[in-house]
């Protein structure tokens, strides 16, 4: 019980995808597939973690 909703939200849109029309950029893919992607990606630094701020603080990582 309780689960009709969401199947029904699935199936929506399992159709929506299936008959959508789509714009595709195959030179985008094919540059993002083989790894030529320009973009200026920001590196982070080795001291730097991305993740600190949702690190619990009463946690160590020895």
């Amino acid at each position: 019980m309780g689960r009709g909703r969401a199947k029904a939200k699935q199936t929506k849109v399992a159709r929506d995808l299936k008959y959508r029309t789509h714009e595709t950029d195959f030179g985008a893919l094919a540059k993002e597939l083989h790894g030529e992607d320009h973009h200026a990606s920001r590196e982070v630094e080795p001291d730097e973690d991305e993740w600190a701020d949702y690190a619990d603080p009463r946690r160590r990582a020895d």
